[in-house]
């Protein structure tokens, strides 16, 4: 009996259907976290690594063989570490709760004009400004050691924070809803050597929140007075005003 043969008398019920489906949602869900990153390539080279001892026991090579059953018992704790970061992110995702955002996306819009129009500000000024505006995932974390705000967002008041020689210029303003949560925040550093070769320490904080959550990160350069967006692990720099509005618009629209 041949597989085909095989294959045309399973009777499949709606059990093993949903269990097909979900088994599928959960890979493809890993893959798409892993799109795009250097763990992709990692994690194929985890996988041939892991092939070897099955290539070595169908080829009957028992050196080959014993070298690999103990690679492949230590293969999991190096997934581990390896990528750390990535499952934090997939908990995170996984943790975030979808009723919360719904409620905070209806019900406390984020003042995109009002941002916009701060950002212009600051950028003809050349003052630099990290600037956080907290999506589905919540950025409580990061507010520990900053300083708490809790006012309505307005221009001035984010001018004033990121103006040299304030006590709150350093780091980062986190955004929540219409509000200012918190001043002073620091952001945790992509580990992309490009970004840190390319970028200053803002953008490379901004990269690095958007690495952890699903947060929009605004960046004015001191340096030339340029506006950068990141956003789900990429930077998008050079904008104008016009396209910052655009963005910020189509991103939150898109959270929604």
């Amino acid at each position: 009996m041949n597989v085909f043969d095989r294959l045309l008398m399973l009777q499949l019920t709606w059990r093993d259907a949903v269990d097909i489906i979900v088994v599928a949602v959960i890979i493809y869900s890993i893959l798409a976290l892993l799109r795009g990153t250097r763990a992709m390539q990692v994690s194929i080279g985890l996988m041939i690594l892991g092939s070897t001892f099955f290539i070595a026991r169908a080829l009957e090579l028992p050196a080959l063989e014993a070298i690999s059953r103990e690679i492949l018992f230590y293969l999991p704790f190096a997934v581990i570490v390896l990528f750390q970061a990535e499952i934090r992110r997939g908990l995170a995702r996984m943790g975030a709760n979808p009723l919360a955002a719904a409620f905070r996306r209806h019900h406390n819009e984020v003042p995109v004009e009002t941002i916009v129009n701060a950002c212009e500000i600051l950028a003809s000024r050349r003052i630099g400004a990290l600037i956080a505006i907290e999506g589905g995932q919540t950025l409580r974390a990061f507010e520990d050691g900053a300083k708490p705000v809790d006012a309505l967002v307005s221009s001035e008041l984010l001018v004033s924070i990121f103006t040299p020689g304030g006590p709150l210029h350093d780091g980062a303003a986190i955004i929540r809803g219409p509000r200012i949560a918190a001043a002073g925040a620091f952001l945790p550093l992509t580990d992309k050597a490009d970004a840190a070769l390319a970028h200053g320490t803002r953008h490379r904080a901004a990269l690095g929140l958007s690495e952890e959550s699903d947060a929009l990160v605004i960046v004015v350069s001191e340096e030339n007075g340029s506006i950068a967006v990141a956003a789900e692990e990429k930077l998008t720099e050079n904008l104008t005003r016009q396209s910052l509005l655009e963005l910020m618009t189509g991103r939150l629209r898109e959270k929604r």
